[in-house]
């Protein structure tokens, strides 16, 4: 961002969608992103990132915009996703439960973890409001009063192992529908995300490594969360 916005409350979200292996999809809901409702580019909000795996069928985009701006940015590029993306027919190594899979938002300058909360819950709403079939998990700051964190809330609606919506109870819209699956919508201190390929197809092993780097064992890294996938490399 250009020296002239220095001093701008600023906020991001590391939009995680259930498709990397549809380029144009996800280029598409990027560019939502930062065109408003007449199709003008944005003044506050910028794309920095797209991350995709095809493996993985997963694309992270980073969009960083004034915080009074990230909630209608973000929302534009979910409903591009939700018109784009079906979790009746998706596939990928990484677990998922929605074609939007997780909305977290975090902030970066002049701007507190519970005014985030505050645009999340917002965001939260809209999103259910706007899309037929939307259902919402909320974490971290965004869900009050209990503040469970995202891994707390994956681990209850079971992320890590299925599919099967019938008995998901979301904080915000009907039960979810099979085409939009669940949305985690959420905010907390910036989380920074990277992906290590070892030189190894035994899964086992990634585990093994995930487990003794992960910050909940005592003798882990403080404030790091760790998972092991199976990957082609």
């Amino acid at each position: 961002m250009s020296s002239s916005r220095v001093g701008l409350r600023l906020a991001a979200c590391l939009l995680n969608i259930s498709e990397a292996r549809r380029k144009y999809i996800v280029e598409n809901i990027a560019k939502a992103a930062l065109l408003d409702k007449n199709g003008k580019k944005h003044p506050q909000v910028s794309v920095l990132n797209i991350f995709s795996d095809q493996d993985y069928n997963r694309s992270v985009i980073t969009i960083a915009a004034s915080v009074d701006k990230l909630g209608s940015s973000v929302l534009a590029a979910c409903l591009e996703a939700f018109q784009a993306i079906d979790m009746e027919v998706q596939e990928g190594i990484h677990p998922c439960l929605g074609a939007v899979d997780l909305v977290p938002i975090y902030p970066l300058s002049g701007i507190t973890v519970e005014e985030c909360g505050v645009v999340a819950r917002s965001l939260a709403e809209d999103l259910v409001r706007h899309v037929p079939g939307c259902s919402v998990f909320l974490f971290g700051e965004a869900d009050l009063p209990e503040k469970r964190s995202l891994v707390q809330r994956r681990k209850q609606l079971g992320w890590f192992t299925r599919r099967d919506f019938s008995a998901l109870q979301p904080d915000l819209g009907a039960a979810p529908a099979r085409r939009c699956g669940l949305t985690g919508v959420g905010a907390s201190p910036y989380v920074m995300n990277c992906n290590i390929t070892i030189d190894s197809q035994d899964l086992s092993a990634g585990r093994e490594i995930a487990s003794a780097i992960r910050g909940s064992n005592a003798n882990g890294l403080k404030g790091v969360q760790a998972m092991a996938f199976p990957h082609e490399g």
